[in-house]
């Protein structure tokens, strides 16, 4: 038909797009365009450099991770002008239809290629950018599973050949650079998680989202309110109350929200001849913005006695969360009660956690029964809010040993880690997000596990300047951070620092914090 013959001329056989290898404008273009993302950065600026070297640029399949609101799919117009390629985006969030992705066979009324066949001809190339949009959330309907089908399209050694229904052509994506997005791993099918390159984009700190307001979001919302910088200023100190009590998520776009609603509030306030000039500073910033949503950084001022502060993670970036325990009544034996929406995981976590806090009790203070002489009551606050996984462990342990001592932890401390029944503690995902909310709750110590020192060191110097880490390799070390006074931790912060001289990279500084297993 003359509708096959056109799409089939529409496709660019043989058209490519002149890859601009040019590894210091590469890193201009993005530097200027996003804050932070050192990692999605250092990917693409290698991808350019194998390029310079072999004279060619091949496909790659990459897929970007993170909360919502952190820049994931404005990058990739930012990585296709880096590279001078066309870019293409289409989302698949809640597609059902493998016709979507591969096409309808011409039988059918109203049969036409699918998206990756589009992608090629809007892009007039056979080397455009294509991003794939909420790749997490693929649906699976009777028309087919649509993530089966991007097997073929997202695995280097099969879309040389990739045949859509439509087209029933052999077409080639081996030039095409896929650029993927997810919220979370977990729901991605493995068959398709292991063909793509991962890279983790981890919320920003109150640092960075300070200076995204300022070159990006206030000059945005400024512009699209119709002011002037003479007009409507906006002082830093506003900005910052801005981000720490009304915009704690990790990502940058409800702080977008509420810049475009201070903007439109000042947008009135002139075009009414109420002023001439409308100054946003820390005094008046509830006028324009309301009252703050989180008008303190902790539910406790001060920690009290069975309650300790762990550290959770999420799809949507790194929580803070308090575990309380109470003695409810005397009981002639040792009795637990759960309560918080907890998942099977972390509901064995307590059993194993009150285990073990009833042994060591035992063996460090004998003459204290505290544990067969009570009812206790554990629980997670926001008890709408479901939760689950192992990483509050050894926050569990410590929570039900300070209610049986009488005795708080430290002030201004979190921890996160598995527990095992003997002791040791294990590691946990996620460090950097639950790293980025102890410094939003105003925490400055933190206990890791062993095992996670790795991901420490890979933070970047301003987020771990600003935390004083312990690591843990059993629930001594544990107890001996989390039960001494703050002038005993801290001489381990005072140790000689020593310098390791990564390859290719500028001199970092490690602190020596990990606790010694007496």
């Amino acid at each position: 038909t003359r509708t096959y013959l056109d799409w089939l001329v529409a496709i660019p056989w043989g058209v490519s797009t002149a890859d601009t290898l040019d590894v210091l404008g590469a890193r201009d273009i993005l530097d200027s365009d996003h804050h932070a993302m050192k990692d999605v950065k250092d990917r693409i600026l290698e991808f350019i450099a194998v390029g310079v070297l072999k004279g060619t640029v091949q496909g790659k399949i990459i897929c970007l991770n993170g909360p919502p609101g952190v820049g994931k799919t404005s990058i990739g117009k930012s990585i296709a002008s880096s590279l001078g390629r066309e870019f293409f985006r289409f989302s698949v969030g809640g597609m059902t239809d493998v016709s979507e992705i591969k096409g309808h066979r011409r039988t059918y009324v109203g049969a036409m290629p699918g998206k990756i066949v589009q992608a090629l001809k809007t892009a007039g190339s056979n080397n455009p950018v294509i991003m794939l949009d909420e790749i997490d959330k693929l649906g699976r309907g009777y028309q087919g599973d649509p993530a089966s089908a991007l097997l073929e399209v997202l695995d280097p050694s099969q879309n040389k050949d990739f045949v859509d229904h439509y087209i029933d052509v052999p077409i080639d994506l081996s030039q095409c650079l896929f650029v993927c997005t997810s919220n979370a791993l977990d729901t991605i099918p493995g068959p398709l998680r292991d063909r793509m390159e991962v890279i983790q984009v981890s919320g920003y700190t109150a640092d960075d989202k300070l200076e995204i307001a300022r070159k990006h979001l206030l000059p945005k919302a400024r512009e699209d309110a119709g002011l002037k910088t003479g007009n409507s200023i906006v002082s830093d100190a506003a900005l910052r109350t801005l981000i720490i009590k009304y915009c704690r998520e990790p990502g940058v776009r409800n702080l977008q929200k509420q810049i475009e609603k201070m903007f439109r509030k000042i947008a009135f306030e002139l075009a009414t001849k109420q002023s001439s000039k409308v100054t946003v500073n820390d005094s008046n910033l509830e006028k324009f913005v309301g009252a703050p949503i989180f008008p303190k950084d902790r539910i406790f001022d001060s920690t009290p006695t069975g309650v300790v502060m762990g550290l959770a993670w999420t799809s949507l970036g790194g929580v803070s969360l308090f575990i309380e325990t109470v003695a409810v009544a005397p009981s002639e034996k040792a009795a637990l009660r759960c309560t918080g929406q907890m998942g099977d995981v972390m509901k064995e976590s307590t059993e194993i956690a009150f285990s073990f806090a009833r042994r060591w009790l035992h063996e460090h203070e004998p003459t204290n029964d505290f544990f067969d002489k009570n009812q206790i009551h554990m629980h997670i606050p926001e008890g709408a809010t479901p939760k689950d996984g192992p990483s509050a462990g050894i926050t569990m342990t410590t929570t039900l040993l300070s209610l049986a001592m009488g005795k708080p932890v430290r002030q201004k401390l979190a921890m996160t880690g598995e527990m095992s029944l003997t002791g040791s503690v294990l590691p946990v995902g996620g460090i950097k997000e639950k790293v980025l909310a102890s410094q939003r709750a105003g925490v400055d110590t933190v206990i890791l596990p062993v095992d996670n020192k790795r991901d420490w060191e890979e933070l970047d110097d301003k987020t771990r300047e600003l935390t004083r880490v312990h690591f843990a390799s059993t629930y001594r070390d544990v107890f001996d951070i989390a039960f001494s006074e703050d002038k005993v931790v801290s001489a381990a912060r005072k140790a000689p620092k020593k310098v390791v001289k990564a390859k290719g990279k500028a001199e970092a500084k490690v602190d020596p914090v990990e606790s010694e297993d007496p």
